[in-house]
């Protein structure tokens, strides 16, 4: 809990000026309420007892009118400060997820619901918390010394009572807090639970509707909405609760100076302006605790919606170096002994292997054999637990700046992303500014030209989200032609045939192959279909590279093991 909340004042402390501003500006605007009472009293008093006429009672009226307008300038000003201060540390921890996704890589949408809670609605949790609680605590501490000091000089006794009063608040405020914290952790849990549901639903929709299951799903999903629910009710109870004791010490306290001064005026024992101040000015006191309770449920909620952004930040990215890449010639790797343990699991072990410059190489294996993390090593997207990568046999990778490397690879993953907006834009999503002739020259070469130039609008045509409207194939081809368009040395594919019929795995093997002519190409695979030209393939079997050779001096093995469980036919 502590750390949680010294990480969230980490995060303010870059906006602390307009923080401080602001939270100044509410704050006059709080102590000003001790003017408006002494003048208000003043009026009353004067008016009632001692005859004031309207031209008698002008000055304090406009000092009164002057105190109110000035009160709501400066808490307009001040919220428009601290909501500014929110929004820029809100903008700022946002900007820290994303770099971060970034640095992790593939590892971002293992739960992409979960990230995608915590970037929305877990950053929003944090605008109150910064623009009302943090001032309000400010407040809580300046506005009621500044009454109980006002009224200890006019009586003691009124003095006392709320000098008891306050601690008593803050104390009982604190033990509900703690039971309040444990509920709103839980409901933020159910709310991120639900999340995920929701979307892995919808995400498997067709899936559950072509094997029946959909009740089976919805029954799911009302059971982590009602979990939510619950977590929810417990909460707002716990809120209910605080506010119930709040009210019923603060009018416990009025009612006791209320009656001590009732009596008082009685026995003509005291006047009524230092009454009348007293009872105005009791309630101003109490106003800021019941400012802090009230959000003090924002401050449990920023808490809550917090610690799961803390422990993505925490999550440790490859290291990224500083040096600066720039290849003079084509690029060649080298794995030597690497090893990589995620979870306490070893999905690589001591993997040593050349993937020479300029040549084409495929990595085969089995599902779960460790090709794809061999991949993520290679593109520096995982750093290797053990061993180390080296480029053209000097350079370390993990030395390297990871975008200036990156800007030298072109990379297709298995289920490759199209992003709602026209073909054209997805394809030039390397190479932003490349003229049309160029996105026809690397959609001819990906064997995608055909059916690009007979859609309505050819490259302008407008696609959904993920390629909604082109089938697998189409969305490969486009993805390869990105590959084409950044004509960058090292090219890296990842599956490139799943999931695709004989003749769409036709279309990409040809691409696959024009791809292959001066750059370096690593290819992972299940079959040898797609790899049948490669200059060179890597074996992979639980994490160890069990052979490598060149694929006609690999039949033998690659025939045994394809009938020992690989997929796909020589």
């Amino acid at each position: 809990m502590g750390d949680t909340h010294i990480a969230l004042l980490g995060w303010v402390r870059g906006q602390k000026a307009l923080l401080a501003g602001g939270t100044a500006l509410v704050t006059a605007s709080g102590l000003l309420v001790v003017v408006q009472a002494l003048l208000l009293a003043r009026l009353v008093n004067g008016s009632l007892f001692h005859g004031w006429s309207l031209a008698a009672s002008r000055g304090v009226l406009r000092e009164l009118v002057g105190v109110v307008l000035g009160r709501g300038v400066l808490l307009w000003a001040g919220e428009a400060v601290l909501f500014r201060s929110a929004a820029r540390v809100k903008a700022d921890v946002r900007r820290r997820l994303i770099r971060h996704a970034q640095a992790l890589g593939p590892r971002t949408s293992q739960d992409s619901a979960r990230f995608a809670e915590m970037l929305v609605s877990g950053v929003e949790a944090l605008d109150p918390y910064i623009a009302r609680f943090l001032p309000q605590s400010v407040l809580v501490a300046v506005v009621p010394l500044a009454v109980v000091i006002v009224v200890m000089a006019i009586n003691w006794v009124a003095g006392l009572v709320l000098l008891l009063a306050g601690p008593l608040l803050v104390v009982f405020m604190i033990l509900i807090g703690y039971q309040a914290q444990a509920a709103n952790d839980r409901q933020w849990h159910a709310l991120l639970h639900m999340s995920h549901a929701l979307l892995d639903t919808l995400r498997g929709f067709a899936t559950l509707q072509t094997f029946g299951r959909c009740r089976d799903h919805v029954t799911v999903v009302r059971r982590v909405s009602e979990a939510h629910r619950r977590a929810t009710l417990e909460g707002l109870r716990t809120a209910f609760l605080t506010s119930a004791a709040l009210e019923f010490f603060t009018s416990l306290s009025i009612a006791v100076i209320a009656v001590f001064f009732g009596m008082r005026l009685l026995t003509r024992e005291a006047s009524f302006y230092p009454a009348f101040c007293v009872l105005l000015l009791a309630p101003e006191f109490f106003l800021p605790f019941r400012g802090l309770a009230t959000h003090y449920h924002a401050r449990m909620n920023a808490l809550a919606a917090a610690r799961p952004i803390i422990d993505r930040l925490s999550l440790p990215g490859p290291a990224s170096g500083t040096l600066a890449f720039a290849p003079s010639a084509p690029i060649g790797l080298t794995c030597r002994d690497v090893g990589v343990r995620i979870s306490g699991v070893e999905v690589l072990r001591d993997v040593s292997c050349v993937i020479p410059a300029g040549r084409f190489t495929a990595i085969l294996g089995a599902s779960g054999s460790g090709k794809s993390r061999l991949l993520d090593v290679l593109l520096g997207f995982l750093e290797p637990t053990g061993g180390r990568v080296t480029i053209n046999g000097d350079t370390d990778l993990g030395a390297l700046d990871k975008p200036t490397w990156w800007a030298h690879i072109a990379y297709v993953p298995q289920d490759p992303r199209l992003f709602a907006g026209t073909i054209a834009d997805n394809i030039r999503l390397g190479c932003p500014q490349a003229a049309h002739e160029a996105l026809r020259a690397a959609a001819r070469k990906a064997s995608a030209l055909d059916f690009i130039e007979a859609l309505p609008k050819g490259f302008e045509t407008v696609i959904g989200e993920e390629g909604a409207g082109l089938s697998v194939g189409q969305i490969q081809r486009i993805a390869l032609a990105r590959a084409f368009l950044k004509d960058a040395p090292l090219v890296v594919l990842d599956e490139p045939t799943a999931h695709l019929d004989r003749e769409s795995e036709r279309w990409v093997s040809d691409a696959i192959r024009r791809l292959a002519e001066g750059r370096t190409l690593v290819v992972v695979a299940h079959r040898l279909t797609p790899v049948a030209c490669a200059d060179k393939v890597l074996i992979l079997e639980a994490g160890r590279v069990v052979a490598e050779g060149p694929p006609a001096a690999l039949t033998g093995e690659l025939h045994g093991r394809l009938r020992a469980g690989y997929q796909g036919v020589a």
